[in-house]
């Protein structure tokens, strides 16, 4: 499996986690069209937020990369929210 961590700090990060927590169900089926998704979570700070996003493969996390950006792009360009800080790598452990 391989993981991708989106975190959205800074100027917009909070109006962005705002508008996605009303648009949780569009946000849902967006992602489950991912091939190979394992989970998705989307996290609110309060400042901002974190994604997580597992998959059983790195071409699926770089597929679901492609689908939140596609998606930002559509549906918060008026939000002028910084690019999000990027973490991945295959998982070693995950339990669930």
């Amino acid at each position: 499996m391989y993981a991708v961590i989106r975190t959205y700090l800074g100027a917009g990060a909070k109006q962005l986690f705002e508008l996605m927590e009303e648009r949780k169900a569009d946000i849902d089926a967006t992602l489950r069209t991912v091939p190979g998704l394992v989970s998705y979570t989307l996290l609110n700070t309060g400042d901002g937020g974190t994604s997580i996003t597992v998959c059983t493969d790195k071409a699926g996390s770089d597929a679901s990369l492609k689908v939140a950006r596609e998606w930002i792009q559509k549906n918060t360009s008026h939000i002028h929210a910084n690019p999000p800080i990027v973490t991945e790598g295959p998982v070693i452990v995950q339990i669930n």
